[in-house]
């Protein structure tokens, strides 16, 4: 397909040398509110930014179903408010760029990938969103998935759009995280985003009205073994060290939400 970008062999080398570069660690998923979700990705930032915490790998899981905006989105411009509220869908933004996306518990598979900014010097944009996908592109394709990369920030296949990813860099550090369509409710899509309505702001970014397709479409497994067939990928490549959350993080995560992310001012404001 015309859209279908593959790395050079020189690329490729370059790219794995770089993973292997850095020790990584793979935190917990314990289930959290989406905007829980959204503040653990600047929590760990400032961790990381402080020392205190090193290059990681985080999937997450959710506890219900959401709408993610972007950091320079409007929720009026973006979200059918009243279809949102009807169905329990919690609004959130998040710290970084890019377009809405709906998530459901069961139905998405997203992850944050976290390094210095170092890991990615010298590259473009552009490159740095396939670099940090790159793995996720290989685990794919060992179960039967042909993905490939779109750029800027896609992730799509012979079946449909798969994922988008989004990007923040901040105090050093490169923060990079995707979502992946594992399932999804018929019609959902659409009674829920404004799918190609008029901007608010040029900064405001869709993907939505791309034909998506979800992996649960393309393969008979169950999300759960998708996630970690994902991280074996990883840790067989790269290598990958168990941690968990520190106590001071938990307590650093629910004084953000309170203070930021469940606030009207962040959730509601214009770009």
């Amino acid at each position: 397909m015309s859209d279908r970008t593959e790395p050079t062999a020189a690329q490729l080398a370059d790219w794995d040398t770089r993973f292997k570069s850095v020790t990584w660690t793979l935190l917990p998923n314990p289930p959290l509110a989406p905007r829980a979700q959204n503040a653990m990705d600047e929590v760990l930032l400032e961790e990381m930014a402080a020392g205190r915490r090193g290059p990681h790998v985080r999937f997450w899981n959710w506890q219900s179903k959401a709408v993610i905006i972007g950091r320079f989105q409007s929720v009026k411009n973006e979200v059918n408010q009243d279809a949102a509220a009807e169905a329990g869908i919690t609004i959130s933004r998040r710290m970084t760029g890019g377009g809405a996306m709906l998530v459901e518990p069961e139905g998405a598979i997203t992850y944050t990938i976290a390094a210095p900014e170092s890991l990615v010097a010298g590259m473009s944009f552009a490159e740095s969103y396939q670099f940090f996908d790159s793995w996720v592109l290989g685990a794919l394709r060992e179960l039967g998935v042909d993905a490939w990369y779109v750029p800027l920030n896609d992730i799509t296949s012979s079946g449909g759009k798969v994922g988008g990813a989004a990007q923040a860099r901040k105090h050093g550090i490169a923060l990079h995280h995707t979502t992946c369509a594992y399932s999804m409710a018929p019609g959902i899509l659409t009674s829920i985003l404004r799918i190609g309505k008029e901007k608010l702001s040029d900064k405001g970014v869709t993907s939505a009205d791309k034909r998506v397709g979800p992996l649960r479409q393309q393969t008979d497994l169950d999300r759960d073994v998708i996630i970690n067939h994902m991280i074996e990928y990883f840790r067989s490549r790269y290598g990958l060290q168990s941690d968990n959350f520190r106590a001071e993080e938990m307590i650093r995560l629910d004084q953000l939400v309170t203070e930021k992310y469940d606030t009207p001012e962040w959730v509601y404001a214009l770009p």
